[in-house]
């Protein structure tokens, strides 16, 4: 069994004493001895966690993409640069298991959707997890691994004021949706007034801004005409940034989230 190693140094003390001498005996302190503490890896509480994969061994992965690897509510979800894979996850053991792993249906490039397909294998036959400190290693039935580093040291959270931050996600209904092709939307936060494109038109509003929330003030645009897909984004936006929103930030993502008579609303965004 993998098990997760806490190092406790034990300080060893040697005494010398010198004979025939009139100097006084003399302590020396040996080098530390490490006892190794193990705890399961079943103990890990993985839920709330984003890993993403600095190296892997055994299988060769797609050029300049990385592995993220995402524990939230009892699911895990995996991406790697095209789709999703989603399921249920329990660790039994030094074990993950992902008894059901749906994932969505996008067309990538070819090798990228190899990928997607190894990844798949990897988790849905029980790999084995070990843990030290933020660094997580999953081996597969065939021998590979992936190791991964907790997102908040991979990657620290960007400030919310001074970047540009852009939509890549829309929440309607339960369920999020992504940006129509061809249009882009996006919030820079400075001094008070957030500069915002909101998919074709552009503007600014006032922001209060606590630990928790942003409270946006109303939202002024010019106002041009536009097509139908810069005009659903642009929609969407100006919908969520009203009054009182929720955000969170992890590492590069901004998610808002607000309340309305039909349902919560929100926007996923990313750093640029």
């Amino acid at each position: 069994m993998n098990r997760s190693l806490i190092l406790l140094a034990v300080p060893l003390v040697s005494v010398l004493v010198s004979c025939g001498s009139d100097d006084a005996a003399s302590d020396t302190v040996a080098e530390p001895v490490a006892t190794e503490v193990s705890v399961p890896t079943s103990e890990l509480d993985l839920d709330g966690r984003t890993f993403v994969s600095t190296a892997v061994d055994g299988h060769e992965i797609v050029a300049e993409s990385e592995i993220r690897l995402s524990f939230q509510d009892g699911s895990v979800s995996i991406n790697a640069g095209c789709n999703t894979l989603v399921g249920g996850y329990t660790v039994e053991g030094d074990t993950l298991q992902v008894p059901t792993l749906a994932m969505t249906q996008m067309a990538c490039d070819p090798a990228l959707m190899d990928q997607d397909a190894w990844l798949s294998e990897t988790f849905s036959g029980s790999p084995t997890l070990a843990a030290a400190g933020d660094e997580l290693t999953v081996t597969a039935a065939d021998g590979s691994t992936i190791t991964f580093l907790d997102a908040v040291v991979a990657e620290p959270a960007q400030p919310l004021e001074g970047t540009r931050w852009v939509v890549d996600g829309l929440l309607a209904n339960q369920g999020i949706s992504t940006v129509p092709i061809g249009a882009e939307a996006s919030i820079t936060i400075n001094d008070g007034t957030a500069a915002v494109e909101a998919g074709c038109n552009t503007g600014s509003a006032t922001v209060d801004i606590t630990d928790t929330t942003i409270t946006f003030g109303p939202l002024a645009l010019t106002r041009m005409a536009c097509g139908p897909e810069q005009t659903e984004l642009e929609n969407a936006v100006v919908a969520v940034l009203a009054g009182e929103v929720a955000y969170t930030i992890e590492s590069d993502t901004l998610e808002l989230r607000t309340a309305t008579d039909a349902g919560e609303i929100g926007l996923n965004l990313v750093a640029s």
